[in-house]
């Protein structure tokens, strides 16, 4: 019983005993994908048959443009790479973008939030104007000019992650920041804010203590669907050329923006990959984001525990005529 508690107590095994229907199977089905990307961005270099840079095998070159076989089960890329490797490779290389991103973004927007929102005055004034002023830029070119200026462009591993992540917490920041000052000029009226200043807590005190761990509930829908925005954002960023270079990581973008000559001529395996693999790491994480963006509503709950309770009545209706019917009650 204890164990299940604790597992019941888990953010994603709760939603998914909550949730019903078409919302259990999203949720599933992200949770899936999700796993399955995962997978790959964790063992990366167990599970590719090659690296994401090697252009040779026992046999000599692996050869550019070539089909899939059962060497390359994938084929090759135009430079001469191993496609099902470098798709693999990708995995990890954005999975260590999201993480690096979520965690600046999430720490400064919630710092500059809770300050914003609990001192007030010109700081929140300035704050919010700098916000807005980030917001209305359109998020990709914001996060091209930061990659320029970060890194001029191309760079190497861990370089090309920073600049990438440090664009992408650049466009982040604002989403956070108005979501957790918002909640923290609705928490400070509270009454047990008041009470804590009357005991005579410190504003320091206050503020991470008892207003911070009540302002940020909704944080997890927004990290989930911001990932897949940030997968979107680096492939776009490598699809452009400000990106990672081949030779420091595999980058999805990259590779698909140089497949863009193969589809003209016909050779389908060096985009389709890259650009599927995309597609279903937003898709999963799209799935998740909004499954519980579903759960946390509480119109939807109400709306849930209406339909239960009519499909309940309707059967309590029912089957009193059913038996009637069939002669059991007089």
């Amino acid at each position: 019983m204890a164990k299940r508690r604790i597992l019941d107590r888990l953010p994603v095994v709760h939603q998914l005993r909550q949730s019903v229907g078409l919302q259990r199977g999203m949720l599933v089905a992200g949770l899936l994908i999700t796993a399955f990307f995962l997978f790959f961005a964790l063992f990366a270099q167990w599970v590719a048959p090659y690296s994401y840079d090697q252009l040779r095998g026992p046999d000599g070159n692996f050869g550019a443009q070539q089909p899939p076989s059962a060497e390359h089960w994938l084929g090759t890329t135009v430079g001469g790479y191993d496609v099902l490797s470098r798709v693999i490779w990708g995995a990890q290389t954005a999975l260590l973008v999201i993480v690096v991103a979520l965690v600046l973004s999430v720490f400064i927007g919630i710092l500059l939030g809770l300050v914003s929102g609990y001192l007030g005055g010109w700081v929140d004034r300035v704050l919010v104007v700098v916000a807005d002023a980030i917001y209305a830029f359109p998020s990709l070119l914001l996060a091209i000019v930061a990659a320029i200026a970060i890194s001029g462009g191309q760079s190497g591993l861990w370089p090309g992650i920073m600049a990438a992540a440090v664009s992408i917490t650049v466009v982040f920041i604002p989403q956070y920041f108005r979501v957790v000052r918002a909640e923290v000029v609705r928490v400070k009226s509270e009454a047990f804010v008041e009470s804590a200043r009357v005991i005579g807590a410190s504003t320091p005190r206050i503020m991470f203590r008892h207003v911070l761990r009540n302002s940020t509930r909704t944080l997890p829908l927004i990290l989930t669907l911001n990932a897949s925005e940030a997968i979107a954002t680096l492939a776009a960023l490598g699809f452009l050329g400000f990106g990672i270079e081949p030779t420091a990581a595999a980058e999805w973008g990259y590779d698909l923006n140089k497949s863009i000559s193969d589809v003209a001529a016909g050779i389908w395996w060096t985009a389709i990959p890259p650009g599927m693999a995309i597609v279903l790491a937003i898709l999963g994480m799209t799935l998740i984001g909004e499954s519980l963006n579903d759960l946390a509503d509480p119109r939807l709950r109400a709306r849930r525990r209406a339909g239960r309770k009519t499909a309940a009545d309707a059967v309590s209706t029912s089957e009193p005529v059913s038996r009637r019917e069939l002669g059991e009650v007089p």
